[in-house]
């Protein structure tokens, strides 16, 4: 068997068949940043924005692409989530955005969560970029996972045998 998932052994790119799996709790968070002048993060923070609500439409359109995941990445299962939330936290110069997604099937959510943060980000930069044009995107990554048969893993401690995401 090929050991590259999203290749047959002929090389071609093909989807993972997941047919076989069993269905489990599966729970992804991801989390990035997008820095900014104190200018835009006080017009964020305080709602002065022209365009309008900043979190509440970076938030709604990271749930929207949470749910296209499948459409916009090649090869991955459109799932069907049973949750997606997006927080965000002000720190320092930037605001930090941390998704949630979860579903029980066969296959992980972590292209799901991964989507919902850069599109909120990018979202916040669309919306804001009058007043701030030098905002910076970064560090878009998993922070934890749960389920199926790699188990629990976390960024700051790897695997973990016990415990779970509340």
């Amino acid at each position: 068997m090929n050991e590259l998932t999203h290749l047959d052994d002929a090389g071609r790119a093909c989807m993972v068949d997941v047919g076989g799996k069993d269905s489990t709790r599966r729970v992804a968070i991801a989390s990035g940043m997008i820095r900014m002048n104190a200018e835009a993060l006080a017009a964020i923070r305080d709602g002065a924005v022209p365009k309008g609500d900043v979190l509440a439409a970076a938030r709604i359109a990271g749930i929207m692409a949470a749910k296209k995941t499948a459409e916009l990445i090649p090869l991955c299962h459109p799932l069907a989530l049973d949750s997606v939330t997006i927080d965000f936290a002000f720190e320092g110069e930037a605001l930090r955005a941390t998704a949630r997604a979860a579903l029980t099937g066969k296959t992980g959510v972590e292209m799901e969560a991964m989507t919902a943060v850069a599109v909120a980000l990018l979202t916040v930069y669309d919306m804001a970029k009058a007043v701030d044009k030098a905002m910076v995107i970064e560090g878009v990554r998993l922070i934890e996972k749960q389920g199926g048969k790699s188990g629990h893993w976390r960024a700051d401690s790897g695997m973990i045998r016990n415990g779970g995401i509340a």
